[in-house]
């Protein structure tokens, strides 16, 4: 009802479009063909029912037009807004075409990364491996290394020891002989001081004895 009520208005404000005047029907029909000849346009209405319900209604036969083309062009405005915001069939098939081979060409641009990727990754495996391996072999060499080297010490170092021992040992055998010796030369020494003693003592003895014989030959 309001849709009526602007078209009215829109109609009352619009000049006469035709100059004769005709028969209801008749003006009706030239009506509808004249504006779909104008407008050229696909319409959502019966423009002739339309009009004769307008001039059933009392309205006039040229106001009853100028509604009817008011209302057409409001829902031809209408239709060709809302069909700007949508694609057709065959822009939506070209779209979906499009990215069905951006698609492709982004799944083979993956696939060849991938592929590119996995190959660079394979190699610098491999370098790590042989890096590895080489780090082993050079690891394994200053072990063996070190390890040789301190045998060859440890060796050395025994051999020190040993060398160090027998001169001690030889050293204390020189001393145990030394002492030996000095012993029995003490020992002879004190035998023979014993001898002297014993020697001495008899001596005086015998002495003591002859001036004890002579006093008491005195005495006598």
């Amino acid at each position: 009802m309001a849709l009526y009520k602007r078209a009215f208005g829109l109609g009352l404000g619009l000049k006469p479009r035709f100059t004769t005047k005709i028969a209801s029907t008749r003006s009706s029909r030239h009506v509808s063909q004249a504006v779909d000849s104008t407008v050229k346009r696909a319409f959502l209405v019966d423009t002739l029912a339309l009009v004769r319900n307008l001039e059933s209604n009392g309205l006039p036969s040229k106001q009853a037009e100028a509604i009817t083309f008011a209302i057409t062009e409001v829902l031809n405005d209408s239709l060709e807004n809302v069909a700007q915001s949508f694609v057709t069939k065959s822009d939506m098939l070209k779209s979906e075409m499009t990215q069905e081979t951006n698609l492709s060409k982004f799944k083979s641009e993956v696939q060849s990364s991938q592929e590119h990727h996995f190959s660079l990754l394979q190699r610098e495996t491999e370098k790590l491996r042989n890096d590895i391996d080489k780090m082993r072999s050079e690891l394994r060499y200053e072990i063996d290394k070190v390890t040789a080297g301190q045998r060859l010490d440890l060796n050395l170092e025994r051999g020190r020891i040993r060398d160090e021992l027998a001169n001690q040992n030889a050293e204390t055998t020189n001393l145990t002989n030394k002492l030996d010796r000095e012993i029995h030369a003490l020992r002879a020494q004190l035998e023979a001081a014993k001898y002297d003693v014993i020697k001495y003592c008899i001596g005086t003895l015998v002495s003591i004895s002859a001036v004890g014989l002579a006093v008491i030959r005195v005495i006598l």
